[in-house]
């Protein structure tokens, strides 16, 4: 299984991100929650010393302060609200989250920082994606009770 990692909020396209990012760490360095950290060669070839968000150990909680300090345009540095954010898309595996095996559990919503809008509850309570909404922060996937989690983003570009 590959590892999956998010890139900050702003990061262009894959393939444009990894032709621009410079490696400068500022992204890294302006996060106030330590989200953002530098990719080694155990975390795969392409991403070593690029930015990248592992959301199941710390998710972004999209402060926003990363686009602006990029020098290189790997990140929007236009890009200032979280609305507007598209790091990726939750998922949810329904055979493994709680809720929708008749446990109350309402994690990931509660957590999600577009309340009621990217992840909003069923007559059943149970979660349910809105994807043109979900920015792919990964706070639903650090607060899964589940092991694994029973929700995970996919990056930006993953199928």
């Amino acid at each position: 299984m590959s590892k999956r990692f998010l890139r900050p909020p702003g990061a262009r396209d894959e393939r444009h991100f990894q032709a621009s990012c410079i490696r400068c760490n500022k992204c890294l360095v302006i996060c106030p929650y330590r989200s953002v950290r530098t990719g080694t060669l155990f975390d795969g070839f392409t991403n070593m010393g690029t930015p990248i968000i592992d959301p199941r150990k710390v998710p972004c909680y999209l402060c926003m302060k990363c686009p602006p300090v990029c020098p290189s345009g790997a990140l929007d540095t236009k890009l200032t609200d979280k609305r507007n954010v598209r790091m990726g898309v939750a998922v949810i595996d329904k055979k493994t989250c709680y809720a929708w095996q008749g446990t109350l559990c309402r994690s990931c919503y509660e957590i999600c920082p577009l309340y009621d809008e990217a992840i909003a509850m069923d007559d059943a309570l149970r979660p349910v994606i809105h994807e043109k909404k979900c920015v792919g922060c990964g706070m639903c996937e650090n607060v899964c009770p589940a092991d694994p989690s029973a929700i995970i983003v996919k990056p930006k570009g993953e199928k």
